[in-house]
């Protein structure tokens, strides 16, 4: 599997307050980043596989709303996370 608990605690440790503090918007922001990317990677390859497109969308989806609920509550925060995640060019 490529989501294994240390590599979730490792994300939540770099993004978030701590190893166990996963509720954090930057905590479940640089997780839905990592399944997205793994998730782009997968399609790729597999061109046809429509399920993981799917839900490659609504995880997009899901990190758009809390980025603008980020980006509503702490503008600095925001801008730490996709300066961080690397999230624009």
């Amino acid at each position: 599997m490529y989501l294994t608990k240390e590599t979730k605690q490792d994300i939540f440790k770099k993004h978030g307050k701590s190893e166990s503090d996963t509720g954090t918007s930057e905590g479940q922001i640089a997780l839905f980043t990592f399944r997205i990317n793994h998730l782009t990677e997968h399609l790729k390859k597999n061109r046809k596989d429509f399920n993981t497109e799917r839900s490659l969308v609504k995880l997009v989806g899901k990190r758009r709303s809390l980025l603008d609920y980020l980006k509503a509550k702490d503008i600095t925060r925001y801008r730490a996370i996709i300066k961080e995640l690397a999230l624009r060019k």
